[in-house]
């Protein structure tokens, strides 16, 4: 059994109820499910209710729902657009899988998620461009994708900025 604290709980709670909407509202829905993931930071910086035990490991299992949420989505689709996200999906898993099984955050570095960016820019593109998308498009959206989450990824799991300073107090650094 589990041994989760009422902070931990909440936060399980709260990750779970903002991925949900991404099914049924695709645009609406993903920009929450992104959101949402980051809630846990302000969460536990404002929290008192028994900390987070395994901060990333509680995050990377979390993620895994919202990232069945986007696969729904992106199942709904058809030819390049599906078999991508279906390779940047499994390509994700099996990094959070050698994170898991081997406990080190450089896996998730070297699987980066850009399934979630990539279903971002191309709901986004559907919502604002409802017509279909252009080659460039296409590969501008891909190239972006893996380029803005190769950032974040470095930034989160590689030179690990979050880890030293509470949310509140990084962005204390800019003001």
């Amino acid at each position: 059994m589990l041994d989760l604290n009422l902070e931990e709980i909440i936060i399980i709670i709260i990750r779970i109820l903002g991925s949900i909407p991404v099914i049924f509202f695709p645009f609406l829905g993903s920009i929450l499910a992104i959101i949402t993931d980051l809630s846990d930071l302000f969460l536990m910086n404002f929290l008192d209710l028994g900390g987070v035990n395994n901060y990333q490991q509680l995050d990377k299992t979390l993620d895994l729902f919202y990232m069945f949420t986007f696969l729904i989505v992106s199942l709904r689709w058809s030819g390049y657009f599906k078999t991508i996200s279906i390779f940047l999906f499994i390509f994700r898993i099996v990094g959070v899988i050698l994170f898991f099984t081997f406990d080190n955050r450089i896996y998730l570095l070297y699987f980066p998620n850009f399934f979630e960016f990539w279903i971002l820019f191309i709901v986004v593109y559907k919502k604002i461009f409802s017509s279909k998308i252009s080659n460039f498009a296409f590969i501008f959206i891909l190239i972006t994708s893996i380029f803005t989450k190769i950032a974040h990824e470095i930034f989160i799991h590689g030179i690990r900025t979050l880890d030293n300073y509470t949310l509140s107090e990084f962005f204390k650094l800019f003001y």
